[in-house]
């Protein structure tokens, strides 16, 4: 199995920033993309792509979030971070660490995993 543990949620203020963190373990050959979603409380809200980022370090970020969250991987340690600066109301959230896994050197298939989330408030 793999696990995944997120890190560096809280409240902060709007303006502020916060580092969130991503560690996967378990049973990896290799991780081809890691990346972070967020499903803010509002009812209805659905989960949303924020950011996105391969093994070779192509990165792929949402509109709402470019030029304020830059994400970033360690792929020798399996981890992926989520820099996250001039924080807004609106991004309060639970965010989601997601990893698409190769489990072993003898298949090709890959499965997705899920984080249990980490709370984002922005709040003053």
């Amino acid at each position: 199995q793999v696990q995944l543990v997120e890190s560096g949620g809280g409240l902060v203020q709007p303006g502020g920033s916060l580092r969130l963190s991503c560690a996967a373990s378990g049973s990896i050959f290799s991780i081809n993309v890691m990346g972070w979603y967020r499903q803010a409380p509002a009812p209805g809200k659905e989960r949303e792509l924020v950011a996105t980022i391969t093994s070779g370090g192509s990165t792929n970020t949402a509109d709402s979030v470019k030029g304020r969250f830059t994400i970033s991987r360690d792929n020798a340690k399996n981890t992926v971070f989520l820099q996250m600066n001039s924080l807004k109301p609106e991004d309060t959230a639970v965010y989601y660490c997601t990893a698409t896994v190769r489990r072993n050197m003898y298949s090709l298939d890959t499965t997705n995993y899920w984080g249990p989330g980490t709370q984002v408030t922005v709040s003053s």
